[in-house]
């Protein structure tokens, strides 16, 4: 495969969508070979795959051209594993257990976390905003990512559904995330300004 040019690079970072398929069409099946080598479950694979490419893109302007991209690429592919096993091994203990200390046996307290009243409605607020986010996409857009959260359709039925490329499924939905992750974030700074 070629090196990726400084150019396309460049591109990407300016937010140019056909830089960013570019990109994920070069570089997809080895990243997703990689991790599901790593995981070994497609479904997981798929998504962390996709993790991947945001987390680069998101990453994009620290690259540096002294090194191969795809180098780069794998590197944050197999971090993003590794913290998919983190959280998967997390450790667990009993919250009735005392915890041993050298000066005794200490008891646990744990604040009630019983919903308070306004629980159900702040989550009813989130959802609105969510959906509202959601509604406010582009409709190619909009249409993956509904049929990939809401119908929880595996890329090769959207593409089916949507008669489309999968590759052009998988780029969608990855606009669409980070369209939807901008749009909540600046809503948030709104809010909280």
């Amino acid at each position: 495969m070629d090196p990726i040019s400084p150019q396309l690079i460049r591109d990407a970072i300016a937010g140019d969508q056909k830089a960013y398929a570019e990109i994920v069409h070069r570089y997809r099946n080895q990243i997703f070979n990689l991790i599901l080598r790593m995981v070994r479950r497609r479904e997981e694979a798929e998504d962390l795959t996709q993790e991947t490419f945001i987390k680069a893109f998101n990453a994009l302007a620290s690259f540096n051209a002294e090194y191969a991209f795809s180098t780069w690429l794998y590197k944050i592919a197999v971090n993003n594993c590794i913290d998919h096993f983190r959280k998967k091994r997390l450790k667990t203990f009993p919250i009735d257990n005392p915890i041993t200390a050298k000066d005794g046996e200490l008891q646990r307290e744990f604040p009630d976390q019983e919903a308070g009243p306004d629980a159900g409605l702040m989550e009813k607020e989130r959802r609105l905003t969510i959906e509202e986010a959601i509604d406010a996409l582009p409709e190619k857009y909009r249409q993956a990512i509904l049929l990939r959260h809401a119908q929880d359709k595996s890329y090769e039925e959207i593409a089916a559904v949507l008669k489309i490329p999968i590759g052009t499924v998988k780029v969608r939905i990855f606009r669409a995330r980070e369209m939807l992750k901008k749009k909540l974030r600046d809503q948030r700074r709104t809010l909280f300004s």
